[in-house]
């Protein structure tokens, strides 16, 4: 036990010189993590995105219409741009210089008052997700309490009392609770599920990199050496360095979340650090898994990258995973990053404790045998360089 611990501590040594000597390592998780969180944090550091361009095709010029521009300009979402045409509106959404436009047709404020049900249409530019759906949602329910508007006055211009009017315009009054982000801050939204995924691809690559850069710069044997010739020695000393220096950024990026931002968080950070922790402990093992499959850097880095990318389709935080396919939604289960997401919507908006996401852990925790499907294979590969290094 006592030399193993040695040659554990030597192969330590070992890789904390190969880290000083190739910045790569620090690079592409230090600095990318950084600078991802940098990003995001400063690019929606308003919460929500103000002052989208919304076309505008007043072809009525009404002080009905004028109103409604005057609406969507007093809200913090919209800013109106004026088109003469369609045809001019259209070009600009297409082009990028709008997200949206709608179009006021002729003749509408004496359609409203003739009761002849004008058509009010707009227009929304999809491609651009956040922008494309803040301005529709915006549209809409303005489109909607402008209706709702018109309907008031021709009541109250045939005596109705305001009581009387609004139980016809709004039979049933909606109260709704935005659990977990009541500001419907994007940052809590995107950041608490895209960071992790993120780490996962980071922790990832960078461990596929570490052990198969072994293999492709022909240094496998000196690390066995310095193992004593054992290769459970060698993968956990070689591991160590990286695994520490993945936890700590992952517990800076739990800090920065739940603590430095106050993004919301019903339980326990502690409980998330945990989860934090065996993410990463998890996506090694899955790094371990792929390099021990297919141990030819080039191709285990591609394999890498394809996995990881997409984690975050299979996670499940942009589109539910019960909504996928049949055949699709058991593939979730493969990818840490989706067990990860379950945790953190339990004790984040629900504060379940353990028992809300104890068999989430322990799921994590099976990626931790991955390795020993892949150990003869991966030590074979050590010891005589027999796979194409290019």
């Amino acid at each position: 036990m006592k030399s193993f611990v040695v040659n554990v501590m030597a192969v330590i040594r070992r890789e904390l010189r190969v880290i000083r000597q190739r910045p790569v390592y620090m690079i592409a998780s230090v600095g990318v993590l950084a600078f991802c969180i940098v990003f995001f944090m400063t690019f929606l550091k308003d919460r929500q995105p103000y002052d989208l361009p919304v076309g505008v095709v007043d072809s009525d010029r009404s002080s009905l219409s004028r109103n409604f521009i005057r609406q969507i300009e007093a809200t913090k979402i919209g800013k109106t741009v004026s088109f003469s045409t369609y045809a001019e509106a259209r070009h600009a959404l297409q082009t990028g210089r709008v997200t949206a436009f709608f179009v006021i047709p002729e003749h509408f404020y004496d359609d409203v008052l003739s009761y002849r049900q004008p058509t009010l249409a707009f227009y929304v530019n999809t491609v651009y997700f956040i922008g494309g759906s803040l301005s529709y949602k915006e549209l809409l329910t303005l489109a909607n309490l402008s209706s709702g508007a018109v309907q008031r006055e021709l009541l109250r211009a045939k005596g109705m009392s305001d009581t009387e009017i609004m139980g016809q315009i709004q039979p049933i009054v909606i109260d709704s609770h935005q659990i977990g982000n009541p500001t419907m801050d994007y940052k809590a939204f995107l950041l608490n599920a895209l960071l992790p995924g993120i780490l996962e691809a980071i922790v990832i690559l960078v461990t596929v990199y570490a052990l198969g850069s072994e293999l492709k710069y022909g240094t496998s044997r000196h690390l066995l050496e310095k193992a004593g010739g054992s290769m459970s020695a060698a993968l956990l000393g070689k591991l160590i360095p990286y695994t520490a220096l993945f936890v700590l950024l992952g517990l800076t990026c739990d800090f920065i979340l739940y603590g430095r931002t106050g993004f919301p968080m019903a339980g326990s950070v502690l409980n998330m650090c945990v989860g934090t922790v065996a993410l990463i402990l998890a996506s090694e093992a899955v790094a371990v898994f792929i390099i021990g499959t297919l141990p030819v850097l080039r191709l285990a880095i591609s394999i890498a990258a394809l996995y990881s990318t997409l984690g975050f389709s299979m996670a499940g935080f942009s589109l539910p995973v019960e909504a996928m396919p049949p055949y699709i939604r058991g593939l979730s289960a493969v990818f840490p990053v989706r067990h990860y997401y379950l945790m953190y919507v339990q004790e984040a908006f629900f504060a379940g404790g353990f028992g809300g996401w104890y068999m989430q852990l322990a799921y994590m925790l099976l990626f931790l045998f991955l390795p020993a499907t892949v150990y003869g294979r991966l030590r074979k590969a050590y010891e005589n360089l027999n796979f194409p290094r290019n």
